[in-house]
């Protein structure tokens, strides 16, 4: 695959999805953009901060106007209002302006945060995604999405904001604590389930490669993963109808989240999430048996959960009664006709929810 992806909206590019094995070409890729005229705020958190912000800052001084960083704490738990009020603060006190910059250095949580601040602050400033972990690298820092949790109610405040660039320097994955580089793979594996049989098959195959982060494998994994979000938000920017396919595993997957405070790691509820959606398509006689089971041990080649415990199914069941895809009171559940083959279907019954979460509570 490329090392270089071009997201379109109305068949105009408007960014680019880079992948390097470093950050040689971040201050070229972003002179592309103008960067070098505007002011420039890294925001990163505690864990990433350390590793990279004194890198991606020594390579921008004398290259752009300014350049300074916000650091907050790492964890979801941070990634509120709170938060982003703390960075506008920074912001005003710096007198950004309109055409300055942030640059969002780091996992999901970071990107998220950042590209809400840039669509909110004075209305709109750009902003740039530099992904740190496997999951933001295949998914979140893709496709202008941004958002922060509201009272323990995920992703429930955001906008739709484009970044200018996604850069990523894939060899940040080599700094991954193993868990949380695995945990990426829940995404990973749910591009093959929605739309790409052949990478699911892929996938199978190349267990050792991924799991010992060859950079073959992983440029590879990341281009096919971040070229199939591409295609599905072209299609649908704003998720209107099949954009919702990339919500494969979340609607189950989030209550989990949530209900375990966290605990578990986003990708780790997906695949919990598409256990349960898969024993749910096997019902509906769409998959068969074999075909769940060998879901189950793909993702347990990869150290994910396929079940969980010490969870209530009812308080599991109403705390997908506030997930944002409910609509009218009807949730859009995605559902797998084939493997690779992933539907929007709102006739999903409450039962049927209890029979999936059945096979994946113990």
């Amino acid at each position: 695959m490329e090392n270089r992806i071009t997201v379109h909206q109305n068949e105009k590019p408007i960014y680019d999805i880079v992948m390097e094995h470093s950050f040689e070409q971040l201050v070229p890729e972003l002179k592309k953009i103008g960067a070098d005229e505007k002011r420039i705020c890294i925001v990163t958190d505690t864990t990433i901060g350390p590793l990279y912000a004194e890198q991606v800052r020594n390579l921008l001084e004398n290259q752009v106007r300014e350049v300074i960083v916000f650091t907050f704490p790492a964890g979801e738990q941070y990634k509120t209002l709170d938060t982003v009020r703390d960075l506008y603060t920074v912001l005003i006190k710096a007198k950004f302006d309109r055409n300055d910059m942030l640059l969002a250095l780091g996992g999901g949580v970071i990107g998220d945060l950042t590209g809400f601040a840039a669509a909110t602050y004075l209305r709109g400033i750009e902003f740039v995604q530099i992904p740190t972990t496997l999951l933001a690298q295949v998914d979140s820092s893709v496709g202008g999405k941004t958002g922060v949790d509201f009272d323990q109610y995920k992703n429930m405040v955001g906008a739709f904001c484009m970044p200018k660039l996604v850069y990523m320097n894939l060899a940040t994955l080599h700094t991954l604590d193993r868990r949380v580089y695995l945990s990426g793979m829940g995404e990973v594996i749910k591009y093959g389930l929605i739309r790409r049989p052949e990478f699911y098959q892929w996938i199978g195959q190349h267990v050792q490669a991924i799991k010992n982060r060859e950079p073959e494998a992983v440029l590879h994994m990341v281009s096919v993963s971040c070229d199939t979000k591409r295609v599905i938000v072209e299609e649908d920017p704003f998720e209107r109808s099949v954009r919702a396919l990339l919500n494969l595993g979340h609607t189950l997957g989030h209550a989990i989240e949530k209900k375990k405070d966290f605990s578990l790691y986003h990708g780790e509820c997906v695949a919990i999430g598409m256990v349960a959606a898969a024993q749910m398509s096997c019902k509906r006689g769409y998959l068969t048996e074999e075909q769940v089971k060998e879901l189950k041990e793909i993702l347990q080649l990869f150290d994910l959960p396929t079940d969980v415990s010490g969870l209530d199914k009812q308080e599991v069941l109403d705390a997908t009664k506030n997930d944002k895809k409910m609509i009218a009171g009807q949730i859009k559940f995605i559902l797998l006709k084939a493997i690779g083959e992933g539907i929007v279907d709102r006739t999903v019954t409450e039962e049927e929810m209890t029979a999936g979460l059945s096979a994946v509570l113990k």
